[in-house]
């Protein structure tokens, strides 16, 4: 069982910058891959980006590559997703979230999901 606790949401200008955290219990965290998703209202849930269990491999959604970066440290069982140049169309829910194996962009092969933490973006 792994649960999940996001941190670092909150209101930021259009431009501007946040890090969200993800803190992982649990004594198998370096093997899991590790999401992040977001949902925004009346929106489906997208993927943002997706990190390996080694931390080597990364993925990214198109919308938010070269602005948003996801690292992992291991020894701090958390994950994190560092976001640049913020647009208001980022504004969303954000989720972090693992699972077992390899890293994906489908939200329907992550095993757990943490509560969410909010961004907003103003213009």
């Amino acid at each position: 069982q792994v649960q999940l606790v996001e941190s670092g949401g909150g209101l930021v200008q259009a431009g501007g910058s946040l890090r969200l955290s993800c803190a992982a219990s649990g004594r198998a965290f370096s093997s899991y891959a590790m999401g992040w998703f977001r949902q925004a209202p009346g929106k489906e849930r997208e993927f943002v980006a997706a990190i390996g269990w080694i931390g080597g491999n990364t993925y990214y959604a198109d919308s938010v590559k070269g602005r948003f970066t996801i690292s992992r440290d291991n020894a701090k069982n958390t994950v994190y997703l560092e976001m640049n140049s913020l647009k208001p169309e980022d504004t969303a829910v954000y989720y972090c979230a693992s699972q077992k194996f390899t890293a994906t962009m489908r939200a329907d092969t992550y095993d757990y999901w943490g509560q969410g933490t909010q961004v907003t973006v103003s213009s």
